[in-house]
Order: C-alpha cells, then structure tokens, then sequence
C-alpha cells in the first residue's frame, strides 16, 4: 500500500513538473513574484512571533501588503495566460497597466493606516 501511494506521488510530480517546464518564462517570473512577497510576509510573521509586535499597525501594514500584492499578482498571472480564454481579448499591457494601478492604491491605502 505504501509502495503505491509512492509511486503515485512520483508520477504526480513528474506530471507537474512536465507540465511546469512548458510554461511561458513570463508567467513563470510572476509565479516567483508571487513565492517572493508570500515569504516576505512569512518572514514578518516570524519576526513577530519571536520578537513582538509593538506597533501592530506597522505588522498589519506590512503583511496586508505582502499579501496584498501577491494577490493582485495572482490576478495578472491569470490576465496574462493566453490559456486562459476568459481574458483573449485583454491585452497584456493593459493587465499589467491595471496591476500597477491597483498595486499604487493598495500602498496608498497601507500607508494611509500606518497612520
């Protein structure tokens, strides 16, 4: 039982991995993208767990914008795949135009409750 449940775990992740290798390098710089401001706010996280979170405004401000940003990354990652047939007619400038705009009112807002 436990053999086959390895098996199918390996043959799992090479699927992934085969299908992984044939995605565009564009979506694939986003996807780190992605990893980078996760981990950011898991470093946060940490940090406050070890040190403390004195001003807690600061703390919510900084991992709000992590995720914050991750999350609209998500969405240009969905705006820019030309799998996706929902968006074919959206351009990629224009998805990209709309993540910065959305990325300068997330930090406006963050900001603005930093205080």
């Amino acid at each position: 039982m436990a053999r086959s449940t390895s098996k199918d775990a390996q043959a799992l992740f090479q699927s992934l991995r085969s299908a992984y290798a044939a995605t565009p390098t564009t979506l694939k710089i986003i996807d780190l993208y992605v990893m980078y401001a996760v981990f950011t706010a898991l470093i946060q996280v940490a940090y406050m767990a070890i040190i403390g979170s004195f001003p807690f405004n600061s703390f919510l401000s900084g991992v709000l914008s992590c995720i914050g940003t991750a999350v609209l990354a998500v969405c240009l990652r969905i705006q820019v795949n030309k799998e996706n047939k929902e968006f074919k007619d959206l351009a990629p400038e224009r998805a990209f135009a709309d993540f910065v705009l959305c990325n300068l009112v997330l930090h406006l807002v963050i900001i603005n409750f930093l205080g």
